[in-house]
This record gives structure tokens, sequence and C-alpha cells, in this order.
């Protein structure tokens, strides 16, 4: 594990968790998907996207952050909470951060399994 980086643990519990490192040498921030001592994925993002990502998770936060207080209840109605851009105990509610979608991911639950390539072999 690299020297600057850091462990998150999964809401669903069953020692799952999520790692976060810095690679100078590489110019990349690694997240890293485990199971236990497992690794089940990873991703290596380049430091120059280090920035569109922290604007989004800061975005969530704020948004999070203003609906928290003034949500409606459980038993409200649909469509009766603040509504965007109102003043809300002092507050301002912010309209969700827009998502960019960035591929079509429809139909994804027919993917079907590749065929079985035989391996060459080396004498």
């Amino acid at each position: 594990m690299p020297s600057f980086g850091d462990l998150f643990t999964d809401l669903r519990g069953d020692d799952r968790t999520m790692r976060v490192s810095y690679h100078p040498d590489r110019g990349a921030v690694v997240v890293s998907l485990w199971s236990g001592t497992l690794c089940r994925g990873s991703f290596r993002m380049p430091v120059d996207d280090v920035r569109k990502l922290t604007a989004l998770l800061t975005e969530i936060e704020t948004s999070v952050a203003a609906a928290a207080p003034t949500g409606p209840s459980p038993s409200a109605p649909v469509g009766s909470g603040p509504v965007a851009g109102t003043a809300v105990a002092g507050r301002t509610v912010r309209p969700a951060p827009a998502v960019d979608q960035t591929g079509d991911i429809s139909g994804t639950h027919h993917r079907t399994a590749l065929p079985i390539l035989p391996a060459p072999r080396v004498a």
C-alpha cells in the first residue's frame, strides 16, 4: 500500500472495503474494491481527473446537507418537499447535480458468456 491513501468500509459490511491510493510515479489515483484480502477490481484514474471527481463528491455532499434538515417526512406525499431554488429555514435548496451519461447501459442484463478459446501451447 502506498504511503498516501485511505481505506473506506462498505455500508453492507461483509468485510467489503474500498481503497484509494495515490501513485505519483504513475501519475494515477487507484481506487480498488476489496472483499477481505481479495481485490475484486480496480480503477486507475489520471491525476488530472481528480478535480472532476472531487467537484462531484462536493456537490453530492452539499446537496445532502441542504436536503437533510428540510426534506419531506416519510408520510408526506411525493412532491410536497421544498422546490429547488427556494429558501427554506434560511437556506436555499439546491437542485440535484447534473449527471453526464457517458454511454448506453440499456440491455446489459442480456449478456452472454464468451466462448472458451483453447490456449496456445508452447513447447
